[in-house]
């Protein structure tokens, strides 16, 4: 190789900075608002709960976002809008928090609109990365956007735990949306071509381009195998992390500082993943390194239900289990997504992202919940074994397919599949695409 397929894309650089910083800020969020509900708000466990719903719930509409996304020609203009909707909402938070108005009426909302527009930017974000860096570059740039997703959840934490500790929870999301003002400054500066779309009738209403997303989905085989993988292990792994935290402190008695070291720990495998998934998809195969991501990500849950011994060796099992898996989803994810970009024709990259986000994300506070019934009917060590099983089997979707058997990006090209021909008029009856 000569070098790397990104040296000398400045948009892509300019793009990576604005994530890099937007991913840090979400870290302090993350934190900071189940603080603000717990400790300002004094929330009960289902208020917080609920508070992790509103911020999960706006995925169901992504299949009918993305078809709406797919209708537009700009999307470096939705990117910038997703943006200054999240800095607008967080930042009502601290600005109630100055005069002692905060309610968590206001949280919830300002959980949902973050949410949404959060969807928002994934749905404008497929047809614009496809054009931000060559085929050639699809693996190199997601590998450098995950791992600095993987740094943020490395380091992000701590940076966000000081900052509440001195600034308090509500000042400390101000953060989070000087983040997102600084990602919208350097993405408009982001130039791309508009994607090509064929000649010929306009797509029709969003609700019908909504359901030719998922149609083509579950026709193409390459998407329809990643969906029922991705969906399965999403479902599994949220049975099982809706419960690690509470097996961790309950089950094995660490503390809080050890399960938030293992737990940094586990963020380097993320980091390991993200950086080495290319060197070895060029060496096995980009369909092979799916294969193993996707055991590597749900299998480590079962090894938390061999853990015993003194603490340095309960903390050391949570740890490892940690370290693999996030080992696990970079090799699966990266690929992945790279494979992805390559198959889906230009005309229908929001509608399909919309199309697959609604179902994959949509199963995980299902899972959530699956994971709380199961650790009280069966205790939390069967529970989590029940995920990590249940989420090893993923695999299957795959085996059959033919993503095994893709080496490179090179013989992939975007091409259509039979769908049904989308209605003109306004379709009044509910998506088919709702779960």
């Amino acid at each position: 190789m000569t070098g790397s397929p990104l040296r000398g894309n400045g948009r892509f650089r300019r793009f990576w900075a604005g994530q890099a910083v937007s991913q840090f800020g979400d870290r302090i969020s993350e934190l900071a608002l189940p603080l603000i509900a717990v400790g300002t708000l004094e929330a009960s466990t289902a208020q917080v709960a609920g508070l992790t719903a509103a911020l999960w719930a706006p995925n169901l509409l992504a299949v009918l976002l993305g078809a709406w996304v797919d209708g537009r020609t700009d999307q470096r203009r939705l990117l910038v809008l997703a943006d200054l909707v999240r800095a607008a909402a967080l930042a009502t938070l601290p600005a109630a928090a100055l005069f002692d108005a905060l309610t968590l009426g206001q949280l919830y909302a300002v959980a949902v609109v973050t949410g949404t527009a959060g969807v928002l930017f994934g749905n404008a974000y497929a047809p614009f990365f496809a054009h931000l860096v060559p085929r050639s570059a699809y693996l190199a740039a997601n590998s450098r956007l995950s791992s600095t997703r993987s740094a943020s959840q490395l380091a992000g934490p701590a940076l966000g735990g000081a900052l509440v500790q001195v600034l308090t929870a509500p000042v400390a999301v101000l953060a989070d949306a000087l983040s997102f003002l600084a990602s919208a400054l350097l993405v408009g500066g982001v130039r791309t071509d508009p994607p090509t779309r064929p000649a010929g009738p306009p797509d029709g209403a969003v609700r019908a381009r909504a359901r030719q997303g998922l149609a083509f989905v579950l026709r193409h085989p390459y998407l329809r195998a990643s969906l029922g993988c991705c969906t399965t292990v999403n479902f599994f792994t949220f049975v099982g992390y809706s419960l690690t935290v509470l097996f961790a402190g309950r089950e094995l008695g660490l503390s809080a500082g050890r399960i938030g070291l293992a737990f940094a720990v586990g963020a380097t495998g993320s980091l390991l993943g993200a950086v080495g998934a290319p060197a070895l998809s060029r060496r096995i195969g980009i369909g092979r390194t799916v294969v193993l991501g996707a055991v590597l990500f749900p299998a480590p849950l079962a090894l938390l239900v061999l853990a015993d011994g003194p603490p340095w060796a309960r903390t050391g099992v949570l740890a490892g289990a940690e370290f693999l898996s996030g080992l696990g989803v970079m090799l699966f994810d990266v690929p992945l997504n790279a494979l992805q970009a390559a198959v889906v024709p230009d005309h229908l990259r929001s509608r399909v992202f919309g199309a697959f986000a609604t179902v994959n994300y949509g199963v995980r506070p299902l899972g959530a919940l699956l994971g709380a019934l199961l650790g009280t009917t069966l205790g939390l060590r069967p529970a989590l074994l029940t995920a990590a099983v249940g989420g090893t089997l993923a695999v299957l979707w795959l085996l059959p397919s033919p993503v095994p058997r893709v080496r490179t990006l090179d013989a992939l090209t975007p091409v259509d599949v039979p769908v049904p021909a989308p209605r003109t008029e306004i379709d009044s009856r509910p998506s088919a695409t709702a779960p």
